[in-house]
């Protein structure tokens, strides 16, 4: 009788602890981008109350949300970041600092520097697991991301539900090599698609059917990657469009150039400045498929960001264009030279620290428009560009800009 009991009682005991792991659990999403709004979609629809926020204060449908990430943690079992680089996971956990419930787990599925996992891993102890996730939007959505995970046994078991409602989990030994392997996941994925972008180049160069070109490489090594993206490359410029953020494929590079301490070469062809790679990763990676000379004007306009001289707007700009937007509470509207008069000719002492990257390119005709995310300091700017074909070439007709 008293086994029968005892058998009862740890019965008993295992479904209130499933529970408390499943049915109980609160889940903050801190960062609404397309992953962010992916995955808190993907839980919210399989019966977890989730909470979203994110700083552009965009809202989800399937999600609730907050204007406060502090609202947002302040019930949550697990706080799940999905946020662009280290700097912002930092920036975003003091801004929820006693905030978080006693033993809440942070969940950090972003992609960022194996020395900054770590330090996140020391300051969050016991209650932290490093989890980034390979895969895209598509792959959030139909709960088939592949996830390395690294965290205490107790964090890692009770965001376990979580993951697996994501995709598959991969257990890793520390959350430095989770975010390590996947930055040299994410170096291979560059690797494939410029030797994608390259191939599809020479075939145009030399007349070859683009159809006939496809059928052949998708029997081969790129195989995987060109029937996944066929939709995209069946016609129009030797471009490759994918399901992620341009820009944060060339992030994740100069990170694991900068971890590794060794300079990226070969297939991926990102040997250079963090802005040539930015560029490079741009012109192959554009949703949609654009072509190279609409993204000049945008890589001549980052350039003039990185190096601070003034010359590189020239290039990007019409010498009519105009650079609005809301400067200390006051519409400002500077001509091309009054915005140029702002530049030294030198980059600004932070520059390391700072990013850039292209969000969106659309194209109608002669005309395109284009949006950028730009992180400097402790300031996030959006900026957005109506671009003209005049004389042959793309130029940035007008520019406006949003100071977050």
């Amino acid at each position: 009788m008293g086994g029968l009991l005892d058998l009862r009682l740890s019965q008993g005991l295992w479904c209130r602890t499933l529970g408390r792991m499943i049915a109980s659990h609160t889940i903050a999403v801190l960062g609404l981008g397309r992953m962010g709004a992916a995955m808190a979609t993907r839980l919210a629809d399989r019966g977890w109350d989730v909470v979203g926020w994110t700083r552009s204060g965009r809202p989800v449908d399937a999600v609730r949300t907050t204007d406060d990430p502090k609202d947002a943690v302040a019930k949550a079992d697990i706080v799940l970041l999905a946020l662009f680089d280290g700097q912002v996971c930092r920036q975003v956990l003091d801004q929820v600092d006693g905030a978080l419930r006693s033993g809440a787990v942070v969940l950090n599925t972003g992609t960022i520097a194996p020395d900054e996992a770590a330090s996140l891993a020391r300051r969050l102890g016991s209650f932290y697991v490093h989890a980034p996730v390979l895969g895209s939007v598509p792959a959030a959505v139909g709960g088939e991301l592949r996830i390395l995970a690294a965290g205490g046994q107790d964090a890692f078991d009770r965001a376990r539900p979580v993951l697996e409602a994501l995709g598959t989990v991969r257990r890793v030994e520390d959350a430095a090599a989770a975010a390590a392997l996947k930055l040299v996941a994410n170096h291979s994925l560059a690797g494939a698609l410029l030797a994608l972008r390259d191939s599809l180049r020479q075939a145009d160069a030399l007349g070859l059917p683009r159809a006939q070109v496809l059928d052949v490489l998708e029997l081969g090594q790129l195989g995987g990657l060109v029937a996944r993206k066929r939709a995209f490359l069946a016609e129009g410029p030797a471009t490759v469009a994918v399901q992620f953020t341009v820009g944060a494929l060339a992030k994740d590079m100069a990170l694991l150039a900068a971890a590794s301490g060794t300079p990226l070469g070969g297939a991926a062809g990102l040997a250079g400045t963090p802005v040539d790679a930015e560029a490079d990763i741009a012109a192959a990676a554009t949703v949609p498929a654009v072509g190279e000379a609409v993204l000049e004007p945008l890589r001549a306009y980052v350039r003039g960001h990185a190096t601070g001289d003034p010359a590189h707007f020239r290039d990007a700009f019409l010498p009519s264009a105009h650079i609005e937007g809301i400067r200390d509470g006051a519409f400002v509207s500077w001509s091309l030279e009054e915005y140029c008069a702002l530049f030294q000719g030198r980059p600004a002492p932070d520059e390391p620290a700072r990013s850039r990257r292209i969000d969106a390119v659309d194209v109608h005709g002669t005309v395109a428009t284009a949006s950028m995310t730009l992180r400097h300091g402790a300031d996030t700017f959006t900026d957005v560009f109506l671009l003209v074909n005049v004389d042959g070439g793309w130029r940035i007709a007008n520019k406006v800009y949003h100071r977050h």
